[in-house]
């Protein structure tokens, strides 16, 4: 299987600093090629949410450069990876929440990581980053760890009025900010010309899911430059709608 990535990220209209951190890496390897994609999000409210989003990031990247490499050396044991990944993750957790306490400060980040190897996808999430799924149709992929969305699971609110709640921001979840974090995990078989794409949930509150859809599936999106070009063209118009947070997307096609 060939992929092919794109990847953007704006500071949007309100704030003075990026807190999103992403990386996108394509790897060869004795089993074939592979696809890991990572979208942090500093948590917003939370000083030096850019710090926790870059030190996860990091460290998922010296993962992907070390490990996975020799994990690669012969099929992929998904287990392995998760059992890796839960081990990243909670390891930074408790090391940034002790950083955060040392200065008297509260700080976080979301996560969502895919990869991609041998036909299939594995994706932990951990907060209101999402990942999806583009095939007929936009199918998203993770639940959101958030307050809104637990109350729309227990029959208490509706999707409408999860949007418009102000409490829609409001986490379960995210990495750093508690004594020890929840992910999520996902998985499934990839299909000849499956697009998936991570956001942060700046990139998805003022456009449609059809707007996206539209923009990002596979039939439009045939080189990394036409990729590119619609990743930044939905940046621009979350923008033109007044998006206030930090806005990013990963963008990872098959073929």
């Amino acid at each position: 299987m060939n992929f092919i990535v794109a990847a953007d990220t704006d500071v949007g209209n309100v704030k003075a600093t990026n807190q999103d951190s992403l990386s996108v890496k394509v790897i060869n390897s004795k089993s074939g090629r592979m696809v890991f994609a990572l979208l942090c999000d500093g948590m917003g409210g939370l000083a030096k949410g850019e710090v926790a989003s870059a030190v996860v990031v990091k460290a998922f990247e010296d993962w992907v450069n070390v490990r996975l490499r020799a994990l690669s050396e012969a099929p992929l044991d998904f287990e392995a990876v998760k059992s890796d990944w839960e081990e990243i993750v909670q390891d930074n957790n408790v090391k940034l929440h002790k950083y955060g306490g040392s200065l008297g400060l509260s700080l976080g980040t979301t996560l969502c990581a895919l990869l991609i190897a041998d036909g299939r996808y594995f994706c932990m999430n951990i907060g209101d980053s999402r990942a999806y799924v583009l095939r007929d149709n936009l199918i998203q992929i993770t639940k959101d760890q958030t307050f809104v969305a637990r109350e729309v699971e227990m029959g208490r609110m509706t999707e409408e009025e999860a949007h418009r709640d102000s409490r829609r921001s409001v986490l379960l979840q995210c990495v750093g900010a508690s004594d020890y974090v929840y992910p999520a995990f996902y998985s499934d078989d990839v299909r000849q010309n499956d697009s998936f794409m991570l956001c942060c949930d700046g990139f998805i509150h003022e456009i449609k899911p059809a707007e996206i859809y539209e923009s990002l599936c596979s039939y439009n999106n045939y080189d990394e430059y036409t990729m590119q070009k619609h990743i930044r063209e939905l940046i621009d118009l979350n923008k033109s709608r007044n998006e206030r947070d930090n806005i990013s997307a990963i963008l990872v096609r098959t073929f």
